[in-house]
């Protein structure tokens, strides 16, 4: 699609974009995927280590551990994004990774929970480094090329996926859980390092003012909604946690009906097109409903099935069973769905990710709760699932959305991942919290809490096809190296002008 803002300022001409694989995009897209094998370490190597978390802090808010940093990213992406767009995507990349690392070195340090909560918010930048490498792909290549590299970056760190969960099994267990705060950090600082010497500057910036504001209303608002779903289970949902619900709501309110009408809010939401909110959609409870699996797959794991529970997988080797094999779904899900998306479009590949979700969140509640092969299996095919969705999205954004906004556009896609992820992590916690048990003396979770979190996720997945099956009528006429103007930001400024 052609440039059609008059401030944005051309650094590279658009004929310099690559068509094809040649050393130099190689180069690029092995920089990139580092760059996401640190996300990773951010948001999931710490579901690995949830249970000892939990007992090192004396908390049973796990919720909190695992999502503060994807919570924290959903205040972060829109602010980097906008940012990137108006001061060069690979700067704010470089900052990203810098505050992450940063907050690995806190987390690691942190002698109480506030701390390390405060910690996982600053590794919440690394949220905003998954879109960005997604916005500097569609920058340095031509638009059919970028869906599919865009597959292979989104997923590729999924390779180190595949064997991270055995090491990780090892040095946890000879180190504790902070080796996984020490890996991340470190990561954060090599993938600076390159980004900066190496990543080309942004091919196009667009000039504008960052709605700071706006961000930590929104972000805040979201902070207190969810607090409140957290909070509750405990303290009761008429006790204390009740203002945190009214200050939440009071907030997002206020964003919607006055930070959001200014010139430039940091979510444009009455620029997005029907097309781009019916992806985003799908995006928020295909992506909330696997993350919040992944987080159960970590609870099943602590618990053996002799227990007589109901439930649990423990057994040699579960965690890298669980979380190593599954990768190479995330990976062959991503580089499937970037190949499919680049010559009939990212919708189909999309749905087909959500139907593999429900089958695998169905066979889970029925025969996969108390069975590591089964558990294994459905894992994968939710990864399988999760490839496809993230690169789907970033891939209807990415063609929906002017070369000037493909910060500010793919963030939106972050920030609905993450607050999918969040949310249906928090909703869990709260079912798990609801239905606990005493069992030989312990409070533990009980088979009606761990199924009817199951099947949350599975209501999740089964509510996305609702407007997945309208994205497909939407764009059934879709052309992979055309779009037709009337679904994309352009075609939404031409109608309302």
């Amino acid at each position: 699609m052609q440039d059609m803002s008059a401030g944005a300022i051309a650094e590279q001409p658009a004929n310099d974009l690559h068509t094809g694989w040649t050393k130099q995009v190689v180069g690029y897209v092995a920089i990139l995927i580092l760059v996401n094998v640190m996300v990773d370490t951010v948001l999931a190597s710490p579901t690995f280590v949830l249970p000892e978390l939990s007992r090192a802090f004396h908390t049973k808010q796990f919720a909190w551990i695992d999502s503060s940093a994807m919570l924290a990213g959903a205040t972060w992406a829109p602010l980097l994004g906008k940012s990137a767009d108006i001061h060069g995507k690979r700067r704010v990349l470089v900052l990203t990774l810098i505050v992450a690392g940063l907050g690995g070195i806190v987390c690691l340090v942190a002698p109480h929970i506030s701390i390390f909560v405060l910690g996982r918010v600053l590794q919440g930048a690394a949220v905003a480094a998954l879109f960005l490498t997604v916005a500097i792909i569609r920058d340095i290549c031509a638009p059919k090329f970028s869906m599919v590299v865009t597959g292979i970056v989104t997923s590729g760190s999924a390779v180190f996926g595949i064997v991270s969960p055995f090491i990780l099994e090892w040095a946890t267990d000879e180190f504790g859980w902070k080796f996984v705060f020490v890996v991340s950090a470190v990561f954060a600082g090599v993938a600076a390092f390159f980004v900066r010497l190496f990543i080309p500057n942004s091919r196009i910036r667009t000039p504008g003012k960052i709605d700071v504001a706006g961000a930590l209303t929104l972000g805040g608002g979201l902070a207190c909604v969810l607090a409140y779903i957290s909070l509750g289970q405990d303290f009761g949902w008429l006790g204390a946690p009740l203002a945190s619900l009214v200050v939440g709501a009071a907030a997002l309110l206020t964003w919607y009906f006055l930070l959001s009408r200014i010139p430039e809010p940091v979510i444009d939401i009455r620029g997005i097109s029907v097309v781009l909110g019916l992806g985003l959609l799908v995006v928020v409870m295909g992506t909330g409903a696997y993350r919040s699996m992944l987080q159960l797959f970590s609870l099943l794991i602590d618990v053996s099935p002799d227990e007589g529970l109901g439930y649990g997988i423990a057994g040699p080797g579960a965690l890298g069973l669980m979380f190593g094999i599954p990768s190479i779904g995330i990976m062959l899900g991503g580089v499937i769905a970037g190949q499919i998306a680049a010559r009939i479009g990212p919708a189909w590949p999309l749905a087909a990710g959500l139907a593999l979700g429900t089958t695998a969140s169905f066979v889970m509640f029925t025969v996969g709760a108390d069975n590591l092969a089964i558990a294994v299996t459905c894992s994968f095919m939710l990864s399988l699932t999760a490839g496809s969705l993230v690169t789907s999205g970033f891939n209807l954004a990415s063609v929906l959305a002017p070369p000037e906004r493909q910060g500010t556009v793919s963030s939106m896609v972050m920030v609905m991942v993450a607050v999918g992820s969040v949310t249906l992590s928090f909703t869990g916690s709260a079912i798990l919290g609801a239905n606990e048990i005493v069992h030989d003396g312990d409070t533990v979770n009980s088979s009606a809490g761990v199924h009817a979190y199951i099947a949350m996720a599975g209501c999740a997945f089964i509510f996305a096809a609702v407007p997945m099956l309208l994205l497909l009528k939407k764009m059934r006429n879709y052309v992979a190296s055309e779009v037709p103007v009337e679904l994309t930001y352009e075609g939404v400024e031409h109608a309302n002008g």
